[in-house]
């Protein structure tokens, strides 16, 4: 059942899939095992990205396709939903729903464009259009005010199921862990987990059927596998749709989540740096290593300024320490992280662990 739900492509390994399980329990029982606003903000951003990396992981690391605009198909699904939203004076699960079926529609389209034109040229110039293109979109977002925001962005309300003020009980419920609130923000978050877990999964299966085995193989040799008789510009163009909406459905998810949306919420160039960070640190080509990037990166990006503050206070009177462990120089230490989690996982943290397995099976074999 396992088996077939993940499409036959298992972890391969007992390590891997220990911390798979233990990250899935653990975002899954979030609420109630960490209590307290930051924390279920950290893990409904862990989710996010789980479904964005996964999407851009199908171009990149399946397909062998860069794209700089990402981050754009991103901002279009937060737009379609704060735009559709902000637009009615009640907030409803059907100007939702026209939301994100508007920025489908729109980024289905532009990926088809960017696709048929751009995907002919050679990866470096197919690059170099894509960012282009995302700088214009990012331009044109904080310039058209009277429907974006502006720079300054929208603000708007959800259903009412979903909002912060929907209360299942009046009363907190009590675990073990502390108190949790079963309001709208709850409802939110589980929400996002099975949208989630429905997109990783529709991804896992496309990876592993046919069509994936084809765009593999276009990554491995585009020349080959185009005199085997496949055309690969449609192939290209087809996983940059599918990769298109994907991110495009979670960047509906962050506008839901944080009833804003802004230029710099989800279409600035930071993020597409994040991604490509957390694609590195999780394994290229493994959709698992979606999960596992994203859970360092957010986690470190999170809690990296309360740690080093910590041990900022403990080293005190030890001469260079406290200046080098101060909370300013978060991302000293995060560029530091991501550089060692380079050297020592070069295929990343699902890639290490999948060749430690296939080295053990060979040594018993012996």
């Amino acid at each position: 059942m396992i088996s077939r739900l993940l499409s036959n492509d298992l972890p391969r390994s007992r390590w891997l899939t220990a911390l798979l399980v233990i990250l899935f329990l653990g975002l899954l029982f979030a609420p109630f095992l960490f209590p307290g606003v930051k924390a279920l903000n950290v893990a409904a951003k862990v989710l996010i990205f789980v479904a964005l990396v996964a999407s851009f992981d199908l171009l990149l690391g399946y397909t062998g396709i860069v794209s700089f605009a990402h981050t754009m198909f991103f901002g279009i699904g937060a737009y379609g939903v704060a735009i559709s939203l902000n637009s009615v004076e009640q907030a409803s699960w059907g100007a939702l729903a026209v939301g994100v079926f508007c920025a489908l529609l729109i980024s289905l389209l532009l990926s088809l464009l960017i696709g048929l034109f751009s995907l002919r040229v050679k990866a470096i110039f197919f690059a170099m259009i894509t960012l282009a293109v995302a700088s214009a979109f990012l331009t044109l977002a904080s310039q058209l005010s009277d429907f974006t925001g502006g720079e300054d962005g929208l603000s708007f309300r959800v259903p009412e199921l979903l909002s912060p003020g929907f209360m299942l009980r009046e009363e907190p419920l009590a675990t073990p862990f502390g108190e949790v609130d079963l309001n709208g923000r709850l409802i939110t978050y589980y929400l996002i987990f099975v949208a989630v877990t429905a997109i990783f999964l529709t991804i896992l299966r496309i990876v592993n059927s046919p069509f994936g085995r084809v765009l593999q193989a276009i990554r491995e040799n585009d020349f080959r596998a185009e005199a085997l008789g496949y055309r690969t510009v449609v192939y290209r163009t087809l996983s940059n749709v599918l990769s298109a909406s994907f991110a495009t459905l979670a960047g509906c998810l962050l506008a839901i989540w944080l009833r804003y949306q802004g230029p710099d919420t989800s279409l600035s160039f930071e993020i597409m740096l994040d991604i490509l960070l957390i694609v590195v640190i999780g394994g290229m080509g493994t959709l698992y290593g979606a999960l596992i990037g994203s859970v360092i990166f957010v986690l470190a990006q999170s809690y990296l300024q309360d740690l080093l503050r910590v041990a900022g206070q403990a080293t005190e009177g030890i001469p260079l320490l406290p200046a080098l462990l101060t909370p300013d120089r978060w991302l000293l230490w995060l560029g530091l992280l991501f550089v060692l989690s380079v050297y020592y996982f070069p295929t990343g943290v699902v890639g290490k662990l999948r060749e430690r397995a296939v080295l053990a099976r060979l040594k018993g074999l012996k």
